[in-house]
């Protein structure tokens, strides 16, 4: 927990340092498709994010985001026993975050760890997301995206699209 509290310390200090001059508060929500070890398991993903932006360069903002990202579990048709469904798991998310804008479109990228947030046993990991985007408004952006967290030599994965909304 100390590491991931230093590493969002050392984001925001980076975003102050740079002396950037405009800064931005984000909230989204995304939907998803569970892939790989995840979609063993899960038949849907969904999620809230909170990011905050601050202009580093002209066309690249970079700062911290969080939200949490739920997982549903499938239901099995077992034999002799009828219909069992698998836990519901979520995470959250706590990363550095940073996006580069082309005209309209932009590429963005979240790395740090997600912290396991289901019920009973579970561990949390090491976090990615690349995204690639659009904005559609000057305060409405859409994007497309793949979500991994790498746990225990697994990784629970969904592709995913979402939209911002920027304060």
């Amino acid at each position: 927990m100390k590491k991931i509290l230093l590493s969002a310390v050392a984001v925001m200090a980076f975003g102050y340092a740079a002396q950037a001059q405009e800064s931005g508060f984000q909230a989204g929500i995304h939907v998803g498709a569970p892939i790989g070890d995840a979609g063993d398991v899960s038949s849907f993903n969904f999620g809230a994010d909170v990011s905050y932006l601050w202009s580093v360069a002209d066309n690249f903002s970079a700062g911290v985001t969080t939200g949490y990202t739920h997982f549903l579990g499938k239901d099995y048709d077992v034999p002799g026993f009828g219909s069992v469904k698998a836990d519901d798991f979520g995470y959250i998310p706590v990363a550095a975050t940073g996006q580069y804008s082309f005209d309209q479109f932009f590429v963005a990228a979240d790395l740090g760890y997600a912290i396991y947030a289901g019920s009973g046993d579970g561990d949390g990991g090491f976090y990615y997301q690349p995204k690639v985007g659009y904005h559609i408004a000057e305060q409405l952006d859409v994007y497309v995206g793949y979500k991994g967290i790498a746990v225990d030599g697994a990784t629970v994965s969904a592709i995913s699209v979402g939209a911002a909304y920027k304060f």
